[in-house]
């Protein structure tokens, strides 16, 4: 089999097709999304999002509902509850995160402990299954994905401004309290659409590695979300390939190779320093 063969050939199937596109769409999502997280030190905060939907699929399931609308509304709550209890500085936002995450995460573990079948539905929610999703996942992915880029689109600058200068967004009047609010529920569907492709475990390191690249690379936001798209993107299209070829969980493979882009790309800047 020749090289093109080998390139090919992944792509005659069709849940490889499935999985090719909901992966990119997840990396390049996590990547622009992860250049906030990396840029306003919230890395915990990505990674307390991703362990705080454990709660929902475990009631969905238990309630036989569906399981993205249940992690969806508990992303959302403890998104919302990290903004309102850090609210103009009445606890700082980490402590916030601090109360919520291990809280979340242990309800979450109580319910699925409920569960006889917690094996198999725990290493699902853990790891993903980019291979398994169906044509509807696909474009429950692409939608909500739009959603999270659209916004980010149309809220660029006064992200930006609330992200880099605190001041000139008071004097601009911005509603800086709102817009933190929207990054947040941003951030906590962005955690929901990648549970299918990368997994709770795997989500956090989606949203910070390649965006924590891209910063090696430029200080700017727009040309670091732009590096960091494309470092997700082809994280997940080599991840896959290597998953397919090798019989690996495609999810950890993604995170892996995501991050051997950021070893490189951090030692060749150390080597020219």
């Amino acid at each position: 089999m020749n090289f093109i063969d080998l390139v090919i050939q992944p792509f005659s199937y069709v849940f490889m097709q499935r999985g090719l596109l909901a992966g990119t769409m997840v990396g390049i999502l996590c990547a622009v999304m992860g250049t906030y997280v990396v840029l306003r030190g919230m890395a915990f905060l990505g990674d307390a999002l991703a362990h705080a939907i454990m709660p929902g699929v475990a009631i969905a399931y238990l309630l036989d509902g569906n399981l993205l609308i249940g992690a969806l509304v508990a992303a959302a709550i403890v998104a919302i509850g990290i903004g309102l209890f850090s609210h103009q500085g009445v606890i700082k936002e980490d402590t916030a995160i601090g109360i919520l995450f291990p809280a979340s995460l242990s309800l979450g573990v109580a319910l699925i402990s409920s569960i006889r079948s917690s094996a198999v539905d725990l290493s699902h929610i853990l790891f993903g299954n980019v291979l398994g999703i169906s044509t509807t996942d696909l474009w429950i992915t692409f939608g909500l994905g739009s959603i999270v880029l659209i916004t980010v689109f149309l809220l660029y600058r006064p992200f930006m401004v609330i992200s880099f200068d605190p001041v000139l967004a008071a004097t601009l009047r911005l509603p800086a309290e709102l817009l933190r609010m929207v990054m947040l529920m941003l951030l906590a569907l962005t955690v929901v659409i990648s549970l299918q492709t990368v997994g709770v475990g795997l989500s956090a390191a989606m949203l910070v590695t390649p965006a924590a690249t891209a910063y090696l690379l430029t200080r700017r936001l727009a040309p670091m979300m732009a590096i960091s798209a494309v470092i997700g993107a082809i994280s997940s299209l080599v991840g896959l390939f290597i998953s397919f070829y090798l019989g690996l969980a495609s999810g950890s493979v993604i995170v892996l190779t995501a991050t051997l882009i950021f070893m490189v790309v951090f030692l060749i800047k150390k080597g020219r320093r």
